[in-house]
This record gives structure tokens, sequence and C-alpha cells, in this order.
């Protein structure tokens, strides 16, 4: 089937919306462009973000913010120790009706969200940091053997702590893999810092205006999806993903 060309007018309308969203985000996330980009890039291309990072550096609040700037429902999880899967996924509860007869009744967790933030994820135990594979992977969740479907967009932007700070638990390889991108955030130069400084003892305080709502998001999300690959690049992508097998001829 010959592939018809996307009009040039939702492109442009895309790349506008684009950095009007960036522009946005960074009236009040100062000096992180690229990461701020990256996250958009993650949004938009329906995976997931991990941001990783000391504490204090702003990254719930980056999170936050994207929230405020896109007209999504928004929930935040904050991953400790004690946290169980129920706790993120929900549960089944007997209730009650008029007639007095009882029934189970599902409540639905966090997790059912179009922008959920997981806050210091790998504070959790494994056990809880795996109530999040199906859902990122399948945009499901299967509770007592019944599949409920989550809304798109699905979104996962979660933070972690470095592994050497005290209380950490490492996210397994099956749970990373879940993830678009991995980003780094460092900590901020002497000028960024007092521009911070600045901005957060003003008396005016910045509200992030709305730019997107979820109809525009998903039809951004299916726009991304037919945008051309050169068939030399999907070969490059393919020998660098086989280079990284031990037993592959393309390992250099």
């Amino acid at each position: 089937m010959e592939e018809r060309p996307v009009p040039i007018e939702i492109t442009e309308k895309f790349r506008q919306d684009f950095s009007r969203l960036s522009q946005e985000i960074s009236k009040t996330i100062v000096g992180y462009p690229d990461i701020i980009t990256h996250v958009l890039i993650g949004l938009f291309a329906g995976g997931h973000v991990l941001l990783e990072g000391v504490p204090g550096l702003g990254k719930t609040m980056l999170v936050r913010t994207l929230s405020e700037s896109l007209d999504l429902p928004f929930s935040r999880i904050q991953f400790t120790p004690d946290l169980m899967p129920a706790d993120i996924v929900g549960t089944n509860l007997i209730a009650e009706d008029e007639s007095g007869k009882k029934r189970f009744e599902f409540q639905k967790g966090p997790i059912f969200s179009n922008i959920v933030l997981a806050d210091e994820i790998n504070r959790a135990t494994p056990k809880t940091q795996s109530a999040l594979l199906e859902c990122m992977q399948e945009k499901s969740i299967t509770v007592a053997g019944v599949v409920r479907k989550l809304e798109e967009p699905f979104f996962v932007l979660a933070t972690q702590n470095p592994l050497e700070m005290e209380g950490t638990y490492p996210l397994p390889e099956a749970q990373l893999d879940r993830f678009f991108f991995k980003l780094l955030v460092p900590f901020p130069s002497l000028e960024n810092l007092n521009e911070i400084l600045m901005r957060t003892t003003e008396k005016t305080i910045i509200h992030p205006q709305k730019i997107l709502d979820q109809q525009t998001i998903a039809t951004y999300m299916k726009l991304v999806r037919e945008v051309f690959i050169a068939p030399h690049v999907r070969d490059y992508a393919s020998r660098l993903v086989l280079s990284t097998h031990p037993e592959s001829e393309y390992r250099s």
C-alpha cells in the first residue's frame, strides 16, 4: 500500500505546539531545556521517562508543571518501603447496596490517570515496583483475573535517587526496559541557581497555562507514528541493537 505524505500544515502545527509547550514549562523549570525536550519526546512517542538525580533538583516540579500545561488528569504516587501493589493499581472492596446485598466493588488506584508521577520509585520494594510492569507495557491492569484497560494517553514519569543514597532499591532490568528514556538531572549552575532563587522568592507566582488538551495530544501521538524512517536508519538501529549481544556478528 502506498504511503500518503503527512500534510505540511499538521506537522507545522505540531512543531509550533511542541515549542509553545516547552516554553511554558521553561517558565517554571530553569536550566534544563534538553531534559524538557526529551520528556516531551517520550510523551508524544508513547513511552515513559525516568529522571535520576539527587533530591531538590526540581524533578517532581517538572512533572507537576507538565501536568499543569496539559489538560489531562494527573496523579502522584509517593513510593515508600511500606507501599503495596494494591496501593497503586487498586483492589476489590466489599460494598453493600440499599437492599443489604453485599458485593465486590473495584476501587481504582492512582495508576488510573493519564499522567502518573512515580515519585522516588526506587524507594519502594521490588514487589511494589513490579506492579507497574503490566501498566507501562500493556496499558492495562489485571486484578483478580479481570483485565482493565487504562485510558490513552498513559504516561508514567518516574523519579529516582542515585543508588548510593540510603534507602534505595535498584530497579530490575525488566522495569528499566519499560522506560523510553533515562535522563540524568545535573545540579544547576550558579547562574541558574540564582535565577531559581529569584523566581522562588518573588511575590509573583507563575502558574503554567493549559497548552494542549487530550484530543490534540492523541492526534499528535498518531502523527508521530506516520513519520517516515529511511531504510538505512532502520538498518542502523537494528545493527546497533544486535551489537549489544556478545554472540552477534555485529559486535565490534
